[in-house]
């Protein structure tokens, strides 16, 4: 597993824990709070955002989103706050976008709401033989 500073780690919680209470679901009434690490070591905060129609957009996704936007190309580390005090993993999609942008030994920081880290998981661990551009033939 990739090692990430304690101070690091410190700052990724404040940002998903600040995202989190910027979560909007009405329908769902479950917040959730995510933010990564990119390899420029800098911290993108995002949260769900639901709509009438069901198809949100999960925290994790919002703060890959950021980082994309900002030009960040791989993910270091990932913290998710829950809604409460249980454990709170990425949905399949979101592991399947984890994927996408991060190694197999990349730690995900599984948090409450108050920010007590439950889990520590590796992506390899959420999702284990993952469908990737590994997989994808090159376009020739």
């Amino acid at each position: 597993m990739t090692e990430i500073s304690a101070d690091l780690i410190e700052k990724m919680k404040i940002a998903a824990m600040t995202a989190q209470k910027n979560a909007y679901c009405p329908y769902s009434d479950h917040p959730v709070g995510t933010a990564v690490l990119d390899e420029q070591g800098r911290i993108f905060g995002g949260c769900n955002v639901e709509t009438a129609h069901f198809k949100g957009v999960c925290a994790e996704a919002s703060a890959i989103s950021a980082m994309v936007t900002a030009g960040g190309k791989k993910l270091q580390a990932v913290f998710i706050t829950a809604p409460d005090e249980n454990l709170c993993g990425p949905c399949g999609d979101c592991r399947q976008r984890l994927y996408e942008f991060s190694t197999p030994d990349m730690p995900i920081y599984a948090a409450t709401k108050s920010g007590q880290v439950k889990k520590i998981l590796t992506l390899e661990e959420l999702l284990p033989y993952a469908f990737g551009p590994q997989n994808i033939p090159p376009r020739g």
